[in-house]
C-alpha cells in the first residue's frame, strides 16, 4: 500500500529534507516515525529536497507499507513520534504508480520579507528584513522578465547537480501588506538556490542596482555575476505541490 503524506515543518534546526551524513533531516525523522509505528524500515520520498533552514507548509511525500493501519490514521500515528517542528497534516492512500517527486507538475515557493529600521523578534525566524520599503511596482516589472520557459543556468549554483537548467516559471506574485512582503513563485521545478537568488535579484531591481537589460543578458549568457545575492533560507517556504 502506498501512503501519501502532506507535511509541514519549521526547517530552522534541520539540515534540509534529505538525509545527510551529518545533521538532522526531515526525511530521517519521518522514516524513524514510520518505523516506530509499523516496525518497517522504509524510504520516505519527498516532492523535492528543501535545503537547510527552508520551511514547508505543503511538502508532499510517499512511502510503501505492508501495515494494515488505515491510510487516514497515519497522520496522527506519525505525529506521535515526531518533534513539534514537524507535522503530518494529512495522510491518504495513493495510486501504486504515484511518486511524490517525479509525478509533481507544479511547485509554489513563497519568500517572506519585511521592512523595518529595527529587527522584529517575532518576524526574524521566518522573514528577511529590509531596512526600507522597496519599490513593489519595480519588483513586479523585474519579475516579468523571468516568467515563462528559460534556460536558468545563471541561477545554477555550484552545488547544483541538475541535468538540465531549463525550467518554466508560471507566475511570480508579489504582495505587500502592513510591512510584510510575500513573493510567491510557481514553476515546474527549481534549481538549487534559484528562488532565493531570484528574490535577491528582485530586491536589487527595486533598488535600481540592476535593470532589464542586465537581467536579460544573465538569462542569455548564464553569467551568475549579473544577478543579485542569494537571500537567507529562513524566508523561504514550500507552500504547495500540484500533481494535475
Amino acid at each position: 500500500m502506498k501512503i501519501i503524506l502532506t507535511v509541514s515543518y519549521d526547517g530552522t534546526d534541520y539540515c534540509g529534507w534529505q538525509i545527510q551524513p551529518k545533521g538532522d533531516s526531515i526525511q530521517q525523522r519521518l522514516q524513524d516515525a514510520v518505523k516506530a509505528v509499523t516496525g518497517e524500515t522504509v524510504k520516505v520520498t519527498g516532492s523535492g529536497r528543501t535545503d537547510a533552514g527552508v520551511h514547508a507548509a505543503g511538502q508532499v511525500a510517499h512511502f510503501d507499507t505492508e501495515s494494515d493501519i488505515k491510510p487516514e490514521k497515519f497522520a496522527r500515528a506519525l505525529n506521535a513520534h515526531l518533534p513539534c517542528s514537524i507535522r503530518v497534516t494529512e495522510s491518504r492512500i495513493g495510486d501504486e504508480n504515484f511518486n511524490a517527486c517525479t509525478s509533481a507538475k507544479r511547485k509554489t515557493y513563497e519568500y517572506s520579507l519585511y521592512y523595518c529600521d529595527v529587527e522584529l523578534p517575532l518576524k526574524e525566524r521566518y522573514s528577511y528584513r529590509l531596512i526600507k520599503k522597496p519599490d513593489i511596482s519595480a519588483m513586479k516589472k523585474g519579475a516579468e522578465i523571468f516568467v515563462g520557459e528559460h534556460d536558468f543556468k545563471c541561477f545554477n549554483a555550484s552545488r547544483g547537480g541538475a541535468k538540465t537548467t531549463v525550467r518554466t516559471i508560471y507566475s511570480i506574485d508579489i504582495t505587500e501588506s502592513n510591512g510584510d512582503i510575500k513573493i510567491a513563485v510557481c514553476g515546474n521545478g527549481f534549481l538549487y538556490n534559484m528562488v532565493r537568488t531570484l528574490v535577491g535579484t528582485l530586491i536589487d531591481y527595486a533598488d535600481g542596482k540592476t535593470d532589464k537589460e542586465r537581467l536579460e543578458k544573465a538569462l542569455k549568457t548564464g553569467e551568475r555575476a549579473l544577478l543579485g545575492k542569494t537571500v537567507p533560507a529562513k524566508g523561504l517556504c514550500l507552500k504547495e505541490v500540484e500533481y494535475q
